[in-house]
């Protein structure tokens, strides 16, 4: 379908930044030429044909039709020209605006949330993110039912011989739509609960966990498939992924952690989404430690980088906290010239918790893996362990977890390793040789 693009750019729309926010108290201003590619990409993303792209002004929203007389005409000419059956408007709407935008221009006209919905409704391969797609839409779809058909207008007749007036249609569609959703929320709530579940088994087998954040298309992915040689989709595209993905990955010297890839950020994020996606996104406050994966080839990444530090905020991680286990990767550095290049680099050598690389080709990929085992090593103690003979299946969790020094196989078949660790591993370390029950096996690829 060809499709166009429209950017509103409202003039009197109160600041994105709310009072009280703890992370970035002003947020830096996306260009209108970036909001317009963006949009763009949003709408190739569901392979949509763009037959023209445009920035309107908009000096005074108006109730019925956001934008003014002269404009809606003005793009209604251009849908006849280009016969476009689509108009895609990077604006929040009211449904009284989408529905008097239709009649206006005899065209489908879906919002940025409806558009954003779409895309994670083809991207969700999994039952979770299904459920959760369907509930956004859902709640989306029940302010939408306006009377805006005749059908809807309808009156139901009531029960019984004295019936009163019954229901008109739109207040059964409207019910209809509720008992879905409630439905679905409790399919959702099953969900939490196996999430908790799976959370209660890795604490049992104490591997670290590392969580991938960013804007959609910072190449998280790509970062993903680097390092754990896993195979999950990575395209040059707006949301290429969606549902999460765990796997495990080993850091030098052998430790084990698992690694986690989340669904994309984005701006102006529908609040429905955020609310249905709220299981998977917890999975980042889990995080022993999050890598905030940045594109610095994009011009608008600090913009970006704001709002995925505000929803970082939402989920319960404040400044404080972010500042203890939060990396800045900055990625993408390939596709800059090199005298930004060697600039970018020297920014990231004075500071502690920013790692330039690229994940395309591998350039500064080790020093990260360096930067995480040093976060998560904590405080290491050394120390002498005998495996007896009836317990050598533990020498390789001791390889996977802690750092081997040494190694003497001894004459009564037991192995003592020179090790160093920390009082967690310790204590795992601890019970697997004695006395607790053995650790549950969990299968992280999923």
């Amino acid at each position: 379908m060809r499709a166009v693009v429209v950017v509103p750019v409202v003039k009197q729309s109160r600041p994105r930044t709310a009072p009280g926010d703890s992370q970035i108290t002003a947020a830096p201003q996306r260009s209108n030429e970036a909001r317009l590619e963006e949009a763009a990409g949003l709408a190739r993303a569901i392979d949509l044909e763009i037959a023209e792209g445009l920035i309107v002004t908009v000096n005074q929203p108006r109730p019925a039709t956001l934008m003014g007389t002269g404009k809606i005409e003005e793009i209604k000419a251009l849908l006849d020209e280009k016969d476009a059956g689509l108009v895609i408007v990077d604006h929040p709407l009211t449904p009284v605006q989408q529905r008097n935008l239709e009649k206006e221009w005899g065209a489908k006209v879906i919002d940025r949330t409806g558009l954003i919905l779409e895309i994670f409704g083809r991207r969700a391969s999994t039952k979770e993110g299904t459920l959760q797609v369907d509930l956004a839409h859902l709640n989306y779809q029940k302010g939408r039912l306006v009377r805006s058909w005749t059908h809807l207008e309808r009156q139901r007749g009531g029960a019984g011989f004295m019936g009163g007036p019954g229901e008109t249609q739109i207040e059964a569609d409207r019910r209809q739509l509720q008992d879905k959703i409630i439905k679905l929320e409790r399919e959702l709530e099953q969900v939490v609960r196996t999430r908790q579940l799976h959370r209660a088994k890795r604490r049992k087998v104490p591997h670290p966990i590392v969580a991938l954040v960013g804007y959609t298309n910072a190449g998280k992915s790509t970062l993903f498939n680097r390092i754990t040689g896993a195979g999950v989709l990575a395209e040059d595209m707006l949301f290429a992924t969606l549902d999460p993905t765990l796997r495990r990955m080993k850091l030098p010297h052998g430790r084990t952690v698992i690694l986690s890839d989340t669904v994309g950020f984005i701006s102006d994020l529908p609040t429905h989404l955020v609310a249905a996606f709220r299981a998977t996104l917890e999975e980042v406050l889990e995080a022993d430690l999050i890598l905030h994966v940045r594109d610095m080839s994009d011009p608008d990444n600090a913009a970006q980088s704001h709002d995925v530090l505000r929803i970082l905020s939402d989920l319960g991680i404040d400044e404080k906290e972010s500042s203890e286990r939060l990396i800045e990767v900055w990625n993408k550095i390939d596709r800059l010239d090199p005298e930004t290049h060697d600039a970018l680099f020297e920014r990231a050598k004075g500071r502690d918790n920013i790692m330039a690389l690229s994940a395309v080709t591998g350039e500064g990929l080790d020093a990260l893996m360096d930067e995480i085992a040093k976060r998560l090593s904590g405080v290491l103690t050394e120390t002498s362990v005998t495996i007896p003979a009836d317990k050598l299946s533990v020498v390789s969790w001791v390889y996977g977890n802690t750092v081997v020094d040494g190694r003497e196989d001894n004459e009564d078949g037991s192995v003592t390793l020179e090790v160093r660790m920390s009082e967690a591993e310790a204590n795992e370390l601890e019970r697997k040789l004695g006395n607790g029950p053995k650790a549950d096996k969990e299968d992280w690829e999923r």
